[in-house]
């Protein structure tokens, strides 16, 4: 009697077992499918809202102007800050109030150089990774003089990952900011991976803003991010030749252009090699393609204070000298636009895992 028991309890619990883990499957199941379910791209040639707050209606031939790119890393890169997905720990910012303190920071570099026209790259704007707050209003508001564009790209699903601390729901862009009136602006979607990698890619985009200038052209600016995770060289081409494509395009109306962002290249070329003794490990982080920029461009890379100042680190560790850097961040400009400076400027990665990078130019 007492085997009997004994066997009937062992069934007993094999069937709990088995159904705890069936259960456990069907959850899996059921939230892989939401996720791939919920993923879409966002049409691409999307006309942008533009909010015309600039009084100035037309840039000037001859002026000096300033401009600046920055990737503000959706406010949650304080120096001690590490992400998961490049081999740290943390997947949110530290509290809401480290958010607010590394947007209003971001700003304030920004500002400090009555910057004309601005390139900014994952800015939140509803996102559990930034307590919801909307980063996209503070930096416009921080700059009430200037005209402003927003595009989309990325819009997650709920991101169960890391389980500690998931990710949550990720609602993001870029921001284009000037104070010469942008007439009208545009999405342009870029290819991605096809493959599962494409849920962590982003939809990625850039966007071109059109800006009047007072001899009949007109300014064209391209802000940009490109693809880093998960991506190979053959996409990494794709999405360069689209850019150009529409850079090209600009130019043969006679336009002028400058495109700002975040390449996810080693921009000038080589300063893995000043900033790092090894970094085999960060192969993504590959050198630019010199080879595929179009006649009648060339990137702005002549940098004021040699190249003593990355742009990027790495967030695997919290800022330190043997932390990986590198300059993805700047400028690629048309043969019309007369840049006369550029430089990183040095914030110790204070606000962000990026340094920004500013450029003065004339339009000839």
């Amino acid at each position: 009697m007492k085997h009997g028991r004994k066997e009937k309890k062992k069934r007993i619990w094999l069937r709990v077992i088995v159904g705890i883990i069936a259960a456990l499957l069907v959850l899996v199941l059921a939230y892989a499918a939401y996720v791939l379910l919920s993923y879409y791209r966002i049409e691409d040639n999307q006309t942008l809202e533009v909010d015309h707050r600039a009084t100035a209606d037309q840039a000037k031939v001859g002026e000096e102007y300033t401009a600046m790119t920055y990737n503000v890393g959706f406010g949650a890169y304080t120096q001690d800050f590490t992400f998961f997905m490049d081999g740290g720990k943390q997947s949110w910012a530290n509290s809401a109030d480290s958010v607010k303190t590394c947007i209003n920071g971001a700003a304030s570099v920004l500002e400090s150089y009555k910057t004309d026209f601005i390139f900014l790259q994952e800015v939140d704007d509803d996102s559990t990774r930034s307590y919801h707050i909307d980063e996209v209003q503070m930096l416009c508001d921080s700059f009430d003089t200037h005209s402003s564009v927003f595009a989309r790209n990325f819009h997650s699903a709920f991101l169960a990952v890391p389980p500690t601390q998931p990710h949550g729901f990720g609602n993001s862009g870029i921001v284009t900011l000037s104070d010469v009136d942008i007439t009208d602006s545009l999405r342009r979607s870029l290819p991605v991976a096809d493959s599962l990698m494409k849920i962590v890619d982003l939809d990625r985009c850039y966007s071109i803003s059109h800006v009047d200038t007072d001899n009949g052209k007109q300014l064209a600016l391209f802000d940009v991010h490109l693809s880093a995770y998960g991506t190979n060289g053959d996409l990494q081409d794709q999405q360069l030749n689209m850019l150009f494509g529409d850079m090209q395009a600009e130019l043969d109306k006679g336009n002028y252009v400058i495109c700002g962002g975040d390449y996810n290249h080693d921009l000038p070329g080589g300063s893995k090699d000043v900033f790092n003794d090894e970094y085999e490990d960060y192969a993504w982080a590959a050198d630019f393609p010199d080879e595929m920029i179009p006649e009648g461009f060339h990137k702005v890379t002549d940098y004021a204070s040699g190249m003593t100042v990355p742009s990027c680190r790495n967030c695997d560790l919290p800022y330190c000298d043997e932390v990986f850097k590198v300059i993805l961040d700047g400028f690629i400009v048309s043969d019309n636009v007369d840049a006369d400076f550029v430089d990183v400027v040095d914030t110790q990665f204070m606000y962000s895992d990026h340094n920004p990078v500013v450029m003065k130019f004339k339009l000839k």
